[in-house]
C-alpha cells in the first residue's frame, strides 16, 4: 500500500477546474477500473476475470493527459504505463490522449499486443460528431506504429487499437449505453473469408453514462456512474466499489475517490461565489441562483439536470429555472 499519489501532489498548484478534470482521469487510470472497462467493452477480455486483466494483461505505469508522471514515483503496482500520451507529426500536429497504455490480449493461447486509448469527455456535442474524433484517434494510433511496431512493408506487424470514450453528460437518448464501431468483412460478390485479425485493427467504443440510481443492467455502467457521480459522497462510493465490485480500497485509491468528490464540491462552491459577485447588484437571491448555475456548468451537468437542481434548491418552477439558465448563457 502506498500513501500518496502523483496527482495529489500536482493538483495543489493547479486551477480547481483543471484539477477536477485531472483527478477524474487519474482515477480512471487505476488498473482495476480499466480492467472493468476492458472486460465489458473489449471482446478479447470478456471471458477473463477483472483481477486477471488488471494483474496480467495491463502493462506498466500511467500516461495520463497533460498531468506528467514524476520519474521518481513508484506507483507502478496499481497503475498503467503507456507508450507515451502524445502523438506528433509535422503535418497533422500533436494529439494528447487522456489515458494511453498497452495491453496484452489472450487469443488462441498466444498474446497479441493491443494499444488502448481512453478519453473522458464532458461535452458530447463539442461542435463535431464525437465518434469521428474517436475514429481519427484510432487512425493516429495505427499510423504512429510506423517506425516502432513495424518498418518498411511489414504491415503484418500492425497492432490493434481501441479508442474508448467515457461521456459523462450525453443526451437523454444515449444515457446508460455502450456502442461499438469497428471494421467488419462484407462480401458484395462471391464468398471469401479473410482472417479476422488482418482487418479487425481498430475499434471505437462510446460509453455514455446516466443516472447512477437507474438499473443499467451492465456492471461497468453502474461502476462508472457511481465513480464519477458529483452527488454521491466518497464514503458511499468506496463502500459500493468494495461491496458490489470487490475492488480493494487501498489508501491511494480511497484518497483519489475522495479527491474527486472534494474537488467537485470545491468547483461548485467557487462557482457559487463567482455567481454571487456577478449577480449581487441585482439582489442576493438572484446572485445565488446565478452562482449555482455557474457551478453546475463547471462540473459539466446537462442543462436538463441543471434545471432540475435549480427547481429543487431554490423552489423554482421549471419555466423560471429555464429563464435563469438562459440569462446566464
Amino acid at each position: 500500500m502506498y500513501t500518496d499519489t502523483t496527482i495529489a501532489k500536482n493538483i495543489r498548484v493547479a486551477d480547481e477546474k483543471a484539477s477536477y478534470d485531472a483527478a477524474c482521469k487519474k482515477l480512471l487510470s487505476e488498473k482495476i477500473i480499466l480492467a472493468w472497462i476492458m472486460k465489458n467493452c473489449l471482446e478479447e477480455y470478456r471471458d477473463c476475470d477483472v483481477n486477471e486483466i488488471a494483474e496480467k494483461y495491463i502493462e506498466g505505469q500511467p500516461q495520463v493527459g497533460e498531468v506528467p508522471v514524476a520519474p521518481d514515483e513508484t506507483n507502478s503496482a496499481t497503475m498503467i504505463h503507456g507508450s507515451g500520451n502524445e502523438d506528433r507529426t509535422l503535418t497533422e500536429g500533436t494529439v494528447t490522449y487522456d489515458i494511453r497504455y498497452l495491453a496484452l490480449a489472450p487469443v488462441s493461447g498466444e498474446l497479441i499486443r493491443l494499444i488502448i486509448n481512453i478519453e473522458a469527455q464532458n461535452d458530447f456535442y463539442p461542435g463535431y460528431p464525437l465518434i469521428k474524433r474517436g475514429i481519427y484517434y484510432c487512425s493516429r494510433m495505427i499510423s504512429a506504429q510506423y517506425g516502432t511496431e513495424f518498418t518498411g512493408s511489414h504491415y503484418e506487424r500492425i497492432k490493434k487499437v481501441y479508442s474508448i470514450w467515457i461521456c459523462m453528460n450525453p443526451p437523454k437518448n444515449r444515457e446508460n449505453s455502450i456502442t461499438r464501431y469497428y471494421i467488419a468483412e462484407e462480401n458484395l460478390a462471391g464468398s471469401v473469408k479473410e482472417q479476422k485479425e488482418d482487418y479487425d485493427l481498430m475499434t471505437a467504443v462510446m460509453i455514455c453514462l446516466g443516472n447512477e440510481k437507474e438499473d443499467t443492467g451492465t456492471d461497468v455502467l453502474k461502476l462508472l456512474n457511481v465513480l464519477l457521480s458529483t452527488e454521491t459522497g466518497s464514503g458511499v462510493k468506496c463502500q459500493i466499489l468494495e461491496e458490489d465490485f470487490n475492488i480493494k480500497m487501498t489508501q491511494a485509491l480511497e484518497s483519489e475517490v475522495s479527491l474527486v468528490c472534494n474537488l467537485s464540491k470545491g468547483v461548485e462552491e467557487k462557482g457559487i461565489q463567482k455567481g454571487i459577485q456577478k449577480g449581487i447588484q441585482q439582489g442576493m437571491d438572484k446572485g445565488k441562483i446565478y452562482g449555482a448555475i455557474v457551478a453546475y456548468k463547471d462540473v459539466k451537468l446537462s442543462e436538463k439536470m441543471i434545471v432540475k437542481k435549480l427547481q429543487e434548491k431554490f423552489q423554482l418552477t421549471e419555466e423560471a429555472a429555464k429563464i435563469y439558465l438562459e440569462e446566464v448563457r
